[in-house]
């Protein structure tokens, strides 16, 4: 075609070259559309299923396929980590209750009342290390231990299942859940297209979906979080008989969350807020504990459960297996330096100790490889166990050598085995040791690619997830899925997610649905779609599970380091403060006195008081309950001060404790319904008579963490 006189006259742009390299290669572009691919270019027959031993056997080394693709997601990043990059740490110690050697030969589950050192890391898994702390997110829970028979890590989350059931989906999650590489946003966030998407087309993801739209999701506090290990892992005792076992560590503190208005505000104004939560706690001598539990499975009897417990998207419900308490674990030191310590320290679920082995769960066996590229990509190579944090307490023992940041100096001239020249004879390992032995499976022909059938039941554990919340849980799991799903573009997209609910709950996907603009939930549009499996457990039937529920109604709830805000102004009347005060720090609470500004406030009778302090730099987000003391002239001002009056209602608004002495009643009666019960508020005149009876109440008050049942829509907060 010829060219125009306009065309002929145009300069040629920079951008010219680049559509010309484009068009030339602009049919290999085509191709990778219609074909997955190998960097190699060879076609991928199944990008779904790693390489097995059977269809419940373990994962094959010689599976190219899965080892190309997670290494290169496992060096997709430069120095941060891949997954799990914003963390915090602390050092501590693991203590036993009892010896657990029927289960197990690992010498630090041996002896009751044994101390193990231990360092432990807590990490968000998608936001990057710049981060805010109180998003949506599962967390990290990792935790390793210094044996003398080698560092065992035992790498967790904070959730007990996973996205994915296969090792090979990984980097598919990770791309998908990470900001949407043409604009890089949005950040730490699952709100968003690619996510949903590819979710929406994934069914295997529904039942940690409903757990991340959970209050689980968003943690009031690390010391208030728990911990699992997620994968089912095998104890050997030292006759060589294998128990399966799940880990669960329950912060003895309680489990409590932030709703999602505080978490959002919170982000803006303290995005550390985690991380400085459990610095401090542990800097103030209030040292966070969990207690190990375990769930043990006879391998013989595993078939019964009717859950396969290779599949790391599914639970075991305590009522099926009670969880087993066994010992503790104490944090009780600060790192010395984050970058050294929390940023070098290297987790691996493969680092075991003799008497704990693995099962072929093909989510853990992929890890296996992934964990040892990503460290020796992120920290520089293959001598990353040497950097302190990760070096063990027992020698070591090698003919390993060289490779870059070697710290140790070997010495001989010897980096083989066998030989004669390390100490004169001859050195020879050829089995038969007293160290770590894989136990024996049996493996079933023939290697494929395919999933166990006992895999496909996606929608029952999350049934049971749904049906074992509190109506209070279920309406913010609801509302989560309805914000997140509102961020999300395509119609199309939001339609297939709640076209998945509906296996879950018809209720819960209609009221999902309600405000996206979006056609009712239709579960047989799901079902017809290709790949799509319904396939439920008919061996066990399990209503309602009460541990999947957060809600304790504060029956012995921990009130220890609780946060409680006490409002002042010039004039403050101190008498009953003081008393409520001193029986909140007998409780183990924590109080902080705020104001307008810093410095000192006047009390009604003349004397000081110090402010910690003020409403712009401290908001109600930040505490778990709230005090207003008696006094007419401060009272006055607050009540003036519309950062008061907000900080009054939005924790109102919250669900949280209340305790308005005397004229600080005011406070609340300016926006919050007259004519609606409040429940957790404690309103009392300033009569010393009343004084102890209202510190208890207030105390029985912030025991129950939150109240629901208050009538809060009209409340301007």
């Amino acid at each position: 075609m010829p060219q125009s006189k306009q065309d002929a006259q145009r300069k040629p742009k920079a951008s010219d070259g680049m559509l010309a390299k484009h068009r030339q290669i602009e049919p290999y572009l085509q191709a990778a559309e219609s074909q997955l691919t190998t960097q190699q270019g060879v076609v991928v027959p199944d990008n779904h299923n790693s390489l097995r031993a059977g269809v419940r056997g373990p994962t094959l080394l010689e599976d190219f396929v899965l080892r190309e693709k997670l290494t290169h997601f496992d060096h997709e990043r430069i120095s941060e980590r891949v997954m799990f990059a914003r963390g915090a740490a602390a050092h501590g110690y693991f203590e036993l209750y009892r010896s657990l050697s029927t289960y197990t030969r690992a010498d630090f589950l041996q002896e009751a009342g044994s101390r193990t050192p231990v360092f432990v890391r807590f990490s968000g898994l998608t936001g990057e290390r710049g981060s805010a702390d109180t998003v949506r997110d599962v967390r990290g829970f990792a935790v390793k231990f210094y044996t003398r028979e080698g560092n065992y890590d035992l790498v967790g989350s904070s959730m007990p299942v996973f996205f994915i059931q296969d090792a090979m989906k990984l980097p598919d999650l990770m791309h998908a859940l990470r900001p949407e590489p043409h604009h890089g946003m949005p950040q730490a966030s699952c709100g968003h297209d690619t996510f949903w998407d590819f979710s929406s087309l994934l069914p295997e993801t529904t039942h940690m979906l409903l757990w991340l739209m959970s209050d689980r999701a968003l943690p009031r506090s690390l010391r208030m979080m728990d911990g699992f290990g997620v994968h089912t892992f095998r104890l050997v005792n030292a006759h060589g008989a294998a128990h399966f076992v799940k880990f669960h560590w329950r912060a003895k503190l309680g489990r409590h969350a932030l709703l999602w208005d505080e978490a959002q505000k919170i982000a803006g104004k303290d995005p550390d807020f985690l991380r400085r939560d459990l610095w401090e706690a542990i800097a103030d001598g209030r040292f966070p504990e969990w207690e190990l539990g375990l769930q043990l499975i006879d391998e013989d009897k595993a078939d019964q459960l009717g859950i396969d417990l290779l599949d790391p998207t599914k639970l075991i419900p305590e009522e099926l297996v009670p969880v087993l308490p066994v010992g503790r674990l104490v944090l009780n030191g600060n790192p010395d330096n984050f970058f050294a310590e929390t940023e070098q320290v290297a987790f691996h679920p493969g680092n075991l100790v003799p008497g704990i082995d693995f099962s072929a769960d093909p989510l853990l066996q992929g890890r296996l490889f992934s964990y040892t590229s990503s460290q020796i990509s992120r920290l520089g190579g293959p001598n990353y166990n040497e950097l302190p944090i990760n070096r063990t307490v027992c020698p070591v023992h090698n003919f390993l050598r060289d490779g870059k940041h070697r710290l140790s100096i070997p010495r001989g001239p010897v980096g083989y085995e066998p030989n004669t020249l390390a100490n004169g004879s001859e050195f020879r390992v050829d089995g038969g040791q007293q160290g770590f032995q894989s136990i024996a499976d049996g493996i079933e022909p023939p290697k494929s690619r395919r999933r166990s059938p006992s895999f496909d039941d996606h929608f029952s554990q999350a049934t049971l997830f749904w049906n074992s919340q509190s109506a209070y849980e279920k309406e913010h799991l609801i509302a989560a899925f309805q914000v997140e799903l509102s961020k999300v573009q395509l119609a199309s997209i939001r339609q297939r997610v709640v076209d998945n609910l509906a296996h879950v709950d018809a209720r819960l996907a209609r009221k999902v649905a309600e405000p996206l603009g979006i056609a009712a939930p239709d579960p047989r549009a799901a079902a017809g779609r290709a790949g799509f499996r319904d396939a439920r457990a008919t061996t066990v039937t399990l209503e309602h599970s009460a541990a999947l529920s957060m809600d304790v109604n504060g029956v012995g709830a921990a009130l220890a380091t609780r946060r409680v805000a006490i409002l002042v102004a010039h004039g403050v009347e101190v008498g009953a403060m003081k008393v409520l005060q001193q029986v909140l720090h007998d409780h183990g609470l924590v109080t902080r006195v705020v104001a307008a500004h810093l410095g000192v406030v006047s009390t009604s009778s003349g004397q000081q008081l110090n402010v910690d302090h003020t409403f712009a730099t401290m908001p109600s987000v930040m505490f778990d309950a709230v005090m207003v003391p008696a006094g007419a002239a401060s009272a006055q001002v607050l009540c003036r001060n519309g950062e008061a009056l907000h900080f009054v209602l939005e924790a109102f608004r919250h669900g949280k404790a209340l305790c308005l002495i005397g004229e600080g009643a005011q406070l609340l009666r300016i926006g919050a319904p007259e004519d609606a019960p409040h429940p957790g508020v404690v309103l009392g005149r300033n009569d010393p008579a009343m004084r102890l009876q209202m510190a208890q109440e207030f105390v029985q008050a912030i025991a129950r963490h939150r109240h629901w049942q208050r009538v809060v829509e009209s409340v301007p907060a």
